[in-house]
């Protein structure tokens, strides 16, 4: 059965067979931003946005993404987005790089709802990314400095 997603805002069309919306993103739009880590959800790595918030792709079927705005990493283009992307240079949070993307996006999620989250907020949001380079307090001044309260 073939489906329409709305990726990054544009239409793709699809045939899901039941995989998960990561495995679409990668193998069939070649979008290799969102990582497969985990594989169950725990860590974060897979985050994208649908409708804004951050989910799971790794865990979320394709079909029920269908009707919704997906974003991935690659397609993060507002200036919130450009700002914690450049909060996360300036603070080194970056480490190895690799859960970096599920960061960005959960980190530009969180600021899009609350433009100067404390940093018990910033726990709360991000408590579902991982980092296995254990950058968490330069994560954390990333997120303060792209709300501006660095």
């Amino acid at each position: 059965m073939e489906i329409t997603l709305a990726v990054n805002g544009q239409a793709y069309s699809v045939v899901p067979e039941g995989r998960r919306l990561l495995a679409v993103l990668r193998d069939d739009l070649e979008l290799l931003g969102t990582k497969l880590a985990c594989g169950e959800g725990a860590c974060g790595a897979c985050a994208v946005l649908l409708d804004g918030r951050p989910v799971n792709a790794c865990l979320l079927l394709a079909e029920a993404a269908a009707g919704h705005e997906i974003v991935t990493i690659e397609g993060l283009s507002t200036s919130r987005a450009r700002a914690v992307q450049e909060a996360f240079v300036a603070e080194d949070a970056l480490q190895c790089g690799f859960c970096t993307p599920g960061q960005i996006v959960s980190a530009t999620a969180l600021l899009e709802r609350t433009s100067r989250p404390t940093r018990e907020e910033i726990h709360e949001a991000m408590a579902g990314n991982l980092c296995r380079c254990g950058a968490y307090p330069k994560i954390e001044r990333a997120i303060l400095r792209a709300a501006g309260a660095a």
